[in-house]
């Protein structure tokens, strides 16, 4: 059941692209209903559940019966009870989360926050621990790095791996304007899924480019195969200031995943097919 859309904060492209995947794979997406009863109709293991839902759209009621519930409620920040507003350390009254500026400071100059209670930051258990060990550098260790709060790579870990770094398109578009930047992408099929001919077409790279900026790589998305993996090491590059020149003059590894990053050369804005035949 979606409230909304599938994976809110990253590319929606990406995220439909999975969707499909998913769905393809016996998954049934219930989109636009929110759960508003669970009823318990028969004990055991695991027994049987009714579960009354409200589309988010207007006044239709579903039900279902299931053998499992499991709800991704999310996370809150739970900072209205600790004692800032006794030292005037101010928070966003809807969410709970506290603005802080690039150096983590709050409102107060002398009281700092990391972590997932921050406002439009990333809630990630590595990002946390960066930014901890940086504040820690430069308040006592005369040190200047900020944490980078952009360039962050992460995996989702759905049937279909997903691997990001840097800005969604979305997000790139919004920033930088749709004109400045460039969008490379292309489909690709790993060797293992080859012989046992699975699944052509629906792993999928891109990179999104500024191109006011040498077409710097700001964005870089990926759906395969130990995506992660992948993603990590092209996050250092990218934290170097990769652009797709340096990319295209990178001698790719043949046969494995993360070579499709070395020769993409259709763009989006040029409506080309990006489907493959082979690995």
């Amino acid at each position: 059941m979606v409230r909304s859309i599938l994976l809110r904060g990253f590319d929606q492209d990406m995220a439909n692209k999975i969707g499909e995947y998913m769905e393809e794979h016996g998954i049934k997406f219930i989109r636009e209903f929110v759960p508003i009863k669970v009823e318990q109709i028969e004990e055991g293991t695991p027994g049987r559940l009714k579960v009354t839902a409200k589309s988010t759209k207007g006044n239709e009621v579903i039900e279902g019966e299931y053998n499992t519930v499991l709800l991704a409620i999310g996370r809150d920040a739970c900072t209205r009870k600790i004692g800032l507003d006794k030292v005037g350390v101010k928070i966003n009254e809807k969410t709970g989360k506290i603005p802080v500026n690039d150096m983590e400071q709050t409102n107060v100059p002398y009281i700092y926050a990391i972590g997932d209670i921050l406002q439009d930051r990333l809630e990630l258990t590595p990002v946390a621990i960066q930014a901890g060990r940086l504040l820690v550098q430069r308040l006592y260790g005369g040190a200047t790095t900020k944490c980078d709060y952009v360039n962050v790579p992460t995996t989702v870990f759905t049937p279909l791996e997903y691997g990001a770094c840097g800005y969604s398109e979305e997000n790139a578009i919004q920033k930088f304007g749709e004109e400045n930047i460039e969008v490379y992408h292309s489909h690709f099929w790993p060797l293992e899924w080859t012989v046992p001919s699975r699944d052509n077409n629906k792993c999928y790279a891109k990179i999104i480019c500024n191109i006011r900026d040498n077409e710097r790589v700001i964005g870089f998305h990926v759906l395969g195969p130990n995506a992660g993996e992948v993603t990590q090491g092209f996050a250092a590059a990218i934290k170097c200031g990769l652009t797709k020149e340096q990319l295209d003059s990178t001698i790719g590894i043949h046969p494995v995943c993360a070579e499709v990053f070395t020769t993409l050369s259709v763009t989006k804005r040029s409506g080309e097919s990006t489907l493959q035949a082979g690995c």
